[in-house]
């Protein structure tokens, strides 16, 4: 993680500051004020517990739900980072993919004086209000995976997360190289696209990677469709896609979950999933890869591309805040660096601008060292 020092607001550090002196000073009072009772009973306390929490830094974290397997591992690592023995009161809320709930979440930590917010938006718009509150209230908001689509970038301190878009196109890019390798016509690329949650960035992001790519290539895009980044969802979407359009041959999951059930869906009616998209298979492109099964369903040819999308933001997330407790500012935007997996050997290297990107190939032997490794 890099960082660099910015113009050091004074004002803002003295308010911060004078916020934790009075926290830390009401709970002393506190303390001997029950010490001087305890006295009169004939023992003493001398009451370290609340010594230590007095020294914990608060962190209040809205999670927008648990919608995923991805979002089950980003809230394991914030769980894990976030603990007392790391010097931290971590105060966790579940919004169930509600916007609303979320907002209710940030500013009940407000009226709680959390030192810092973490916000993990379920989707782009609607958050200006409640983060001017925090703003006003001295403190520093750090979003994670999605972004906010706000008039003033001062309303939140920093962001860490993915490049949604460059993951499309590092996706449709794959399938690109992998067409001319076999010398498929790009006019026989019937796709559709299983979407993520309508406005939230990875679905636009991920959405506007193939739809340029299409355009471009001159693939047929059949549909864009909302699968809400569920299992459940995503094979609802894909069997009524299934009716509608005879000759698809990729499907483009915008994460992995849809893809399991896109894949249950399609070998349901009696198709094959596979990269033999000339030969009648249907090739199944996903997001994520952060599930076993998914790893495993591209060793088996059923998922033949997967573009990775990091989950473990806990560990960057606490270098931001003792970046600030340090009196620095981290950079405003952190992206995390992702690599882009196949069992199929056909596509080595993607070229996105003047950047080149290796494809990881899977196989059953480097699979077993990363197991190692962790």
């Amino acid at each position: 993680m890099v960082y660099k020092i910015m113009e050091y607001n004074e004002e803002k550090c003295r308010e911060m500051y004078l916020k934790k002196v009075i926290k830390v000073s009401a709970i002393f009072m506190f303390c001997v004020y029950l010490m001087g009772c305890a006295g009169s009973f004939g023992y003493r306390s001398e009451m370290p517990v609340e010594e230590a929490a007095s020294e914990r830094i608060t962190v209040g974290f809205s999670q927008l739900g648990a919608e995923s397997d991805w979002r089950s591992e980003n809230t394991e690592s914030m769980k894990g980072t976030f603990t007392e023995e790391n010097g931290y009161t971590l105060i966790f809320e579940d919004g169930q993919q509600k916007q609303a709930n979320q907002i209710r979440a940030i500013r009940m930590f407000i009226q709680q004086e959390v030192d810092y917010i973490v916000l993990a938006p379920v989707m782009e718009t609607g958050w200006e209000t409640v983060l001017q509150e925090a703003k006003d209230a001295g403190i520093p908001v750090i979003i994670v995976d999605r972004k906010v689509d706000v008039s003033d970038d001062g309303l939140f301190t920093c962001w860490i997360g993915s490049d949604f878009e460059l993951e499309g196109k590092k996706a449709a890019e794959w399938l690109n190289q992998y067409a001319k390798a076999k010398g498929i016509d790009p006019a026989d690329i019937h796709v559709v696209n299983i979407q993520g949650t309508k406005g939230s960035s990875p679905q636009i992001g991920r959405t506007k990677g193939l739809a340029d790519a299409a355009r471009v290539n001159g693939w047929d895009l059949l549909a864009e469709v909302p699968g809400d980044f569920t299992r459940a969802k995503g094979k609802e979407v894909m069997e009524s896609l299934l009716k509608q359009y005879k000759n698809i041959n990729v499907v483009y999951c915008e994460n992995d979950n849809e893809a399991f059930g896109a894949i249950e869906a399609i070998e349901a009616s009696g198709k094959k999933v596979g990269s033999d998209i000339t030969g009648g298979e249907i090739m199944v492109i996903s997001f994520d890869g952060v599930n076993r099964e998914a790893i495993q369903y591209t060793l088996e040819g059923k998922i033949t591309c997967i573009a990775e999308c990091n989950p473990l933001h806990g560990p960057r997330v606490r270098a931001m805040i003792e970046a600030l407790e340090a009196g620095e500012i981290p950079e405003k935007f952190s992206y995390v660096d992702e690599e882009i997996f196949s069992a199929d050997e056909t596509v080595g290297v993607l070229k996105i601008g003047e950047t080149s990107y290796r494809v990881k190939i899977l196989t059953k032997e480097n699979i077993e060292e990363d197991k190692k490794e962790e």
